[in-house]
């Protein structure tokens, strides 16, 4: 009996740290990609593919790299390798933490990732509508001069003066604040919906930003509360044969599912979406796309950012699950 349950402890100790390892080395790896996505296409960085087709390696050579490019191509194929060798060196250190306590570090980022995000969208949609309501009735430059006035209603200066430190200012709040805010939230969406009605019928008035600000904040009400639904296993399940497993069968269909279906899928939306410059994720965010309607909210380029912060909240999220049921499976062959 002391034999089996020194060998369980030795077995579960031989796998701490190697699941520990892998499960940063995605988060880490994805933070990387993001940065690297970052410094190609803001920064005219040449990128890691042209690292390797430098060398024949996995992508085709068709342009030589110039001296700079070639340091630049550099830089970022190190960003990945210092991402691993980070992984490595947290659980070196960290050696004796276990695997469910890393879980509840990436369950907890992500909700404040999420969290910082719901105060993001709720502060820009109202500052932004208010940006749309003055400059539909031409009260931008008579408030603040024809140079900012001007400036007001374009979408580059907008986002880059107003809506970027209003980020700022949201993750400032999240990291204070524990509350997520999702009914209050879907409360605001229909407060949205009914000035709305409320405009068009009783005072013969509607304009663009006013349908604009609902799809804002219907949009972050869903993307984001995927994932804090996923943290609280708030989603709905086929539960056909699941609810018939026994825990560590519960705990293996979770793994798998979050192995060879969540981490995947979560990773294919952010490289299809962010591969190249025009890709679906990149083109809106990095022109400020805005909406047709010349006089509407300056937000849609934000609006493609969700699917982004979604699919990165949802990774951080499935990567915790894998790790948490991972720890239960263990758990139980210690049993």
């Amino acid at each position: 009996m002391i034999k089996q349950i020194i060998f369980s402890l030795i077995m579960i100790n031989k796998l701490n740290n190697p699941i520990r390892i892998f499960s940063w080395s995605i988060i880490f790896i994805t933070f990387a990609f993001l940065i690297n996505n970052i410094l190609n296409f803001w920064y005219d960085f040449p990128g890691v593919d042209k690292f390797f087709g430098n060398y024949n390696i996995f992508f085709a050579n068709n342009d030589e790299l110039s001296s700079k490019e070639f340091y630049k191509s550099w830089i970022q194929f190190l960003i990945y390798l210092i991402a691993i060798l980070i992984s490595f060196v947290y659980v070196r250190l960290y050696n004796q933490v276990e695997i469910k306590k890393d879980s509840e570090y990436l369950s907890n980022f992500s909700a404040y990732i999420i969290r910082s995000c719901f105060w993001g969208t709720l502060i820009i949609g109202l500052v932004d509508m208010i940006l749309s309501f003055l400059r539909v009735e031409d009260l931008l430059i008579p408030l603040f001069g024809e140079s900012l006035g001007m400036n007001l209603g374009k979408s580059v200066f907008r986002g880059t003066f107003i809506h970027f430190p209003l980020i700022i200012l949201a993750f400032i709040i999240g990291y204070f604040t524990r509350t997520l805010g999702f009914f209050w939230l879907a409360f605001l969406v229909v407060i949205a919906e009914f000035q709305i009605v409320l405009a068009r019928f009783i005072f013969s008035y509607e304009q663009t930003f006013m349908g604009d600000l609902v799809r804002f904040w219907y949009g972050s009400l869903f993307l984001f509360a995927s994932s804090y639904a996923l943290i609280k296993e708030g989603h709905v399940r086929v539960d056909i044969l699941y609810t018939n497993f026994s825990e560590k069968g519960k705990a293996w269909s979770n793994l798998l599912g979050s192995l060879l279906l969540g981490i995947p899928i979560c990773a294919t939306i952010l490289l299809r979406g962010m591969w190249c410059e025009q890709c679906i994720l990149n083109a809106p965010i990095k022109s400020f796309e805005q909406s047709m309607s010349g006089y509407g909210m300056q937000v849609k380029y934000l609006m493609a950012a969700f699917l982004a912060i979604y699919a990165l909240t949802m990774l951080i999220t499935f990567t915790s699950f894998f790790m948490s049921n991972s720890s239960k499976i263990l758990k139980a062959n210690s049993d």
